[in-house]
């Protein structure tokens, strides 16, 4: 790659070689952020539960990144929907690791307050990592935007498995530097993030979102528009569904994950085996996606959002029968939690690009992606609450229950149609 421009496709059948390109860029931004994205979640709450001494708070560090990463997905759909993904894109994960460096100083200073507030502005490269896959969907056929989306996810599973297994390692290099040791992993985010942002900048040329635009003005000038009154009830229908579908196994994904890490340290493990544990869930929510994309094309988007209901039941279930004493199959519950919000985010996000029309296409996906982060900030904040009134066997098999929401939502729609 270079920082030349390609040039401008004037047609559709030009795009198929701008469209290799901007994934091989999104792909190479999405290993980072992955190792952005992943090294904070491990130690989020473990630094929260060392810095207050209670675990009744030890949810709130997830409900603050993904609550910040609600105003930044906004904030990055907006400037998407103006500028192009590029700057878009560029912003949240720049916008991420000054979170990573703020998070490191207020560890330094034992200052709670800094910590939460950083972590709020942490949230932004996890919005910024999720946005990403809209861009891979932008210029790809209807028939392959699955797996066009499906190609930025699984990039993240470098970086995401790799984060929590550098935990122990960034914890002794923080130390060496007079750092706390849980912060150390925030030393990676924030690089990494740094870096993603700086390939993004560099090299997503041309605009992906701005291309299709143009590629379908000239399409559109060309060809009479007709049925506006059924493609809006179908618009509304299909954002409706993608949005729920994608809520749903978010709230439940984050509350279990949210959690694991914590309830495996009261039964005795180190962060050495919490990482393990988290980095085999990361790989399960985004190595699997080739398939799931190539599944979703195949079968349809109804199918596979409603498998996704069914994988977190399952997932819920062991993870509360689970002996806490069981790496193994906590390992096993996890990876069924990651491969049923892969799950979820594959079929909802194909369900969203297919029905929003360009004009205001990165703006409806900021919307609906707030909607995710709120309800990913919830499932965290709630995971410490219900944990420390009830148990964690209790909070895994709420989520797994709620999570079959998905089915009758799913139902009704198609019955719908």
């Amino acid at each position: 790659m270079t920082g030349t421009a390609p040039a401008v496709p004037t047609s559709m059948s030009d795009a198929a070689p701008a469209q290799r390109r901007i994934l091989r860029v999104l792909v190479a931004s999405q290993v980072l952020s992955g190792a952005g994205l992943a090294a904070g979640v491990t130690v989020g709450a473990l630094l929260a539960q060392e810095m207050l001494g209670t675990t009744s708070l030890a949810g709130l560090p997830s409900a603050l990144f993904t609550a910040g990463s609600a105003l930044a997905a906004v904030a990055v759909g907006r400037i998407s929907q103006a500028r192009g993904r590029r700057p878009g894109l560029a912003t949240g994960y720049l916008t991420g690791a000054v979170g990573s460096a703020g998070v490191i100083t207020a560890a330094a200073l034992d200052n709670p307050v800094l910590l939460f507030l950083a972590l709020f502005v942490y949230g932004a490269g996890t919005a910024t990592n999720l946005q990403a896959r809209y861009a891979g969907a932008d210029l790809a056929h209807p028939a392959h935007r699955a797996r066009a989306v499906s190609t930025v996810l699984v990039a993240t599973t470098l970086g995401g498995v790799a984060g929590p297994n550098l935990a122990a390692p960034t914890g002794d290099f923080a130390e060496t530097l007079g750092i706390p040791n849980l912060a150390g992993p925030f030393l990676l985010s924030g690089a990494a993030y740094a870096l993603a942002a700086l390939v993004l900048a560099v090299w997503l040329r041309p605009d992906p979102l701005l291309m299709a635009r143009t590629l379908a003005a000239a399409e559109q000038s060309a060809t009479p528009s007709s049925g506006t009154t059924v493609l809006a009830h179908e618009e509304r229908q299909g954002v409706v569904l993608g949005a729920l579908v994608m809520v749903l196994t978010q709230l439940v994904m984050v509350a279990i994950m949210t959690m694991t890490p914590v309830h495996m340290h009261g039964h005795g493990h180190g962060t050495a085996a919490s990482g393990l544990v988290i980095a085999i869930h990361i790989g399960a929510m985004y190595l699997p996606s080739p398939l799931t994309g190539w599944l979703v094309d195949r079968y349809g988007r109804m199918k596979i959002a409603a498998a996704s209901g069914l994988t977190l039941l399952a997932a819920g279930v062991l993870a509360a029968f689970a002996p806490g004493d069981s790496v193994a199959l906590l390992a096993l519950a996890l990876a069924l939690l990651g491969l049923g919000w892969n799950f979820g985010l594959v079929s909802g996000t194909a369900i969203i690009t297919d029905t929003v029309p360009l004009a205001t296409r990165a703006k409806t996906q900021g919307l609906v992606d707030v909607s995710i982060a709120v309800a990913g900030a919830t499932g965290g904040i709630s995971s410490g609450l219900v944990v420390a009134s009830t148990s964690y066997p209790i909070l895994a098999l709420t989520g797994g229950v709620l999570a079959l929401a998905v089915l009758p939502a799913v139902a009704a729609t198609a019955y719908r149609r």
